[in-house]
C-alpha cells in the first residue's frame, strides 16, 4: 500500500464530494488488497492501484448539479465496497447514508457494514425471536462482535466461537465461550444443548462448518453464513448443500447473506436498519467495541493489525480534525 495524491475537483452531476472524517478497516479490504475475491466481475475484485475501504462517514462540501436531497454540512455514511482509505470521497448523492451529528463518527462508522451485516443476519435473515438459542462462528471480530451485542439485546442465549484470549470479551456479552483450538464445538454445544440450536449464525462459510452447524439444529432451526468462500470449488459444495437444506421435508433452512442486494437496488431495508442501529447508539443500547484507532496515512498498519487475527472488535482510520 502506498500513500497517493489526486487533485481536487469539483463533483460532476448527480455527485457530491465528502470530506472523510473516518473509515472502517474490515475484511473485504484485504480481500479485495491480496486480489483473493471469488470471481471477476465482482466489486471486490479490482485492478491495481486501488483503494481499498468499503465504509465510511464523512461531511459533504461540494453538491453538484441534480442533487437535491443533500445540503453542504450534512453528514452522510456510504457503503463504498472500494475507495474508503481517502480524505475525500466523490460519490452518488442518491446513495448516502444521514449519520446524526451528536454521535462520535468514529465509533458510528462500524454500523455501516459490520453492525448492518451482524442486523440483518440476525433479524432478516434468521428472524430471531426472544429466548431462541443461537450459536456464533467467527465471534470475536467487528461483525462478531455486532452479533453478541445485537443478540444480547435480542434476548438470545447464545454460544460463541473465538480462541481463549478471547473469552472474556464473548462473556460480557453474556455468551458462553468455546475454544476452537482445543474444544470440538459440536460436542461442547451438543452436550449443553440436548434439544438442538434454534440459529447458527456463521462467519467462516467453510462446507465443513457448515455441514457440522447444520447437525446441531433442531428442527425449525435456521443457519445463515455470511462469510466469503474459500475459492469457486467450495462455493458450489455449499450451494448444494443449502438446496438440499431447504428442500421440504428437512425441516432446517440455511441462507447466505451478503450486502450485494443493495447495491443491485433493494436499499430500503439498509436504509430501515440503519436508522434503527443509529438509534440504538444515540440511546446508547449499543456501543461498537474499537481495538484501535490509526491515522488515514497509516492504513498499511492498519490493515496488518486486522490481518494479525489479534484483534477483538473494530478498527478505524481517523481523517481530518478526527486525527
Amino acid at each position: 500500500m502506498e500513500i497517493g495524491e489526486k487533485a481536487v475537483r469539483l463533483p460532476s452531476a448527480g455527485e457530491v464530494c465528502i470530506k472523510v472524517l473516518v473509515a472502517a478497516v474490515s475484511c473485504p479490504d484485504v480481500t479485495a488488497r491480496r486480489g483473493e475475491a471469488l470471481y471477476t466481475g465482482t466489486p471486490l475484485a479490482q485492478k491495481l492501484p486501488f483503494t481499498p475501504g468499503y465504509a465510511v462517514i464523512g461531511d459533504v462540501i461540494a453538491v453538484g448539479v441534480d442533487v437535491d436531497s443533500i445540503s453542504i454540512g450534512d453528514r452522510v455514511g456510504v457503503l463504498t465496497v472500494t475507495g474508503g482509505y481517502t480524505e475525500m470521497l466523490y460519490w452518488k448523492g442518491d446513495r448516502l447514508i444521514p449519520v446524526p451529528s451528536s454521535i462520535d463518527p468514529g465509533e458510528a462508522v462500524p454500523l455501516i457494514l459490520n453492525y448492518i451485516v451482524a442486523y440483518q443476519a440476525l433479524h432478516r435473515s434468521a428472524k430471531v425471536r426472544a429466548g431462541e438459542k443461537a450459536l456464533i462462528i467467527g465471534a470475536s471480530g467487528g461483525i462478531g462482535t455486532a452479533l453478541l451485542e445485537l443478540g444480547r439485546l435480542a434476548g438470545l442465549k447464545m454460544y460463541a466461537i473465538a480462541s481463549k484470549s478471547k473469552h472474556a470479551t464473548l462473556r460480557e456479552y453474556g455468551a458462553i465461550p468455546i475454544d476452537y483450538h482445543t474444544q470440538d464445538f459440536v460436542e461442547a454445544v451438543g452436550q449443553l444443548e440436548l434439544q438442538g440450536l434454534d440459529i447458527v449464525v456463521d462467519g467462516m462459510t467453510r462446507l465443513a462448518t457448515i455441514r457440522r452447524s447444520l447437525g446441531l439444529l433442531r428442527t425449525g432451526g435456521r443457519m445463515v453464513s455470511y462469510g466469503e468462500p474459500a475459492g469457486l470449488g467450495e462455493l458450489g459444495h455449499i450451494l448444494a448443500t443449502l438446496v438440499k437444506t431447504n428442500l421440504p421435508g428437512s425441516g432446517k433452512s440455511f441462507k447466505l447473506y451478503g450486502t450485494s442486494s443493495y447495491f443491485l437496488g433493494n436499499r430500503k431495508p439498509f436504509e430501515e436498519d440503519w436508522l434503527t442501529l443509529f438509534d440504538l447508539l444515540e440511546k446508547r443500547k449499543i456501543k461498537p467495541v474499537i481495538a484501535a484507532r490509526f491515522p488515514i496515512l497509516e492504513a498499511a498498519k492498519a490493515d496488518a493489525l486486522l490481518e494479525s487475527g489479534q484483534v477483538t472488535g473494530n478498527i478505524v482510520l481517523l481523517a481530518g480534525e478526527f486525527h
